[in-house]
């Protein structure tokens, strides 16, 4: 039997890549913004994180540290889970490993950001991205020397060096504050919670919210105690959502009224995408929407604001060769947002 390397073993299919002809129609109305009362309702309605207590500390320290020194992002990263049970055996999901965000976070600390990474657990994380969730094993990048001793491998020493270089210095300037969510509700309560701390930073605090954020909830109403039990395997699960409240403009007024918010608009269908997004500035009044198809989200992406829609691509020669769409937009964000403070400084 012939012994292969994991570059040339099946890791390289992508299961995660669903037949883009069964994907589900996006030309349905999408709810409206929730307003104060849906706010007040939701966060009174729903069990608040055990741990928020811990994270409210360690964002006040960190914004104390780089507040009035350098610029704050809030770049969230990953996909929401729904539980179906309190004692979680089932949940629904949302499709995203997290690259754009641990990418994106990357670009911003280059360019002298401080970042609150707010990240789904386990999902990609900055710099350590590089080595995970990827074809290669991390075992392939080890070698053992003469001495015994486990080493890298002289063929990856030199790039794994800068990848190192670049991590080590983020973590010595403390640019970087990792902040977990598994579950749509902590993911709103923790964005609220890190919003309000941010809301004293004023224009040069930027939020980059490429998370993916689950349009329907089970509410705690709604949540079995227990594992759902499939009835000797004859029943039918019976599932009754309710759409995830649209916070978004409650950030844009009152969480953080002065930051600049960037969000993302994920689309199958190109005929769509402009208009959705369009959509989503009219409704939440917000600086910029990135718009992305799913087909060709890692070499082409729009900026759409209220004046303007802007391609920016890479080709697939660039992306071979290692070339990522983020070293396009981060930049791109960056000056937008240099206007947008000093259009607040007049």
């Amino acid at each position: 039997m012939t012994i292969v390397n994991r570059t040339q073993s099946l890791e390289k299919i992508h299961t995660s890549a669903p037949k883009l002809e069964s994907a589900i129609d996006r030309s349905v109305p999408e709810s409206g913004p929730a307003e104060v009362d849906e706010e007040t309702n939701y966060f009174a309605t729903n069990p608040e994180p055990p741990y928020l207590a811990e994270i409210q500390q360690q964002v006040n320290e960190f914004i104390a540290f780089h507040s009035g020194k350098r610029r704050i992002a809030l770049v969230t990263s990953g996909g929401t889970t729904v539980p179906l049970e309190n004692n979680t055996v089932r949940f629904i999901d949302n499709f995203s490993a997290g690259t754009r965000g641990a990418t994106s976070t990357e670009y911003f600390i280059e360019n002298g950001y401080a970042v609150i990474f707010l990240h789904r657990q386990f999902s990609l994380l900055p710099y350590s991205r590089h080595y995970s969730h990827n074809t290669n094993c991390f075992l392939d990048y080890l070698d053992e020397n003469e001495s015994g001793t486990v080493v890298i491998s002289k063929e990856y020493q030199e790039e794994m060096k800068v990848v190192l270089n670049k991590y080590q210095k983020a973590k010595d300037d403390n640019l970087m504050l990792f902040v977990p969510f598994t579950t749509v509700n902590q993911y709103l309560f923790t964005l609220r919670l890190i919003s309000l701390e941010l809301k004293p930073v004023h224009s040069t605090c930027l939020f980059f919210l490429a998370a993916a954020v689950s349009d329907f909830f089970l509410p705690t109403s709604k949540v079995a105690e227990h594992k759902i039990q499939s009835q000797g395997g004859g029943g039918k699960l019976v599932v009754d959502l309710d759409p995830v409240p649209k916070f978004l403009k409650r950030l844009v007024e009152e969480w953080a009224p002065n930051a600049m918010i960037v969000s993302f608009k994920l689309e199958t269908d190109e005929k769509l995408l402009l208009f959705k997004a369009r959509q989503a500035l009219t409704r939440y009044s917000h600086q910029l929407v990135i718009g992305n198809l799913l087909q060709t989200r890692k070499r082409e992406v729009v900026f759409v604001t209220t004046d303007d829609a802007v391609d920016y691509t890479i080709s697939e020669e660039e992306e071979a060769r290692g070339v990522e769409i983020e070293s396009v937009i981060i930049p791109k964000v960056i000056d937008a947002h240099s206007t947008w403070i000093s259009q607040h400084k007049q």
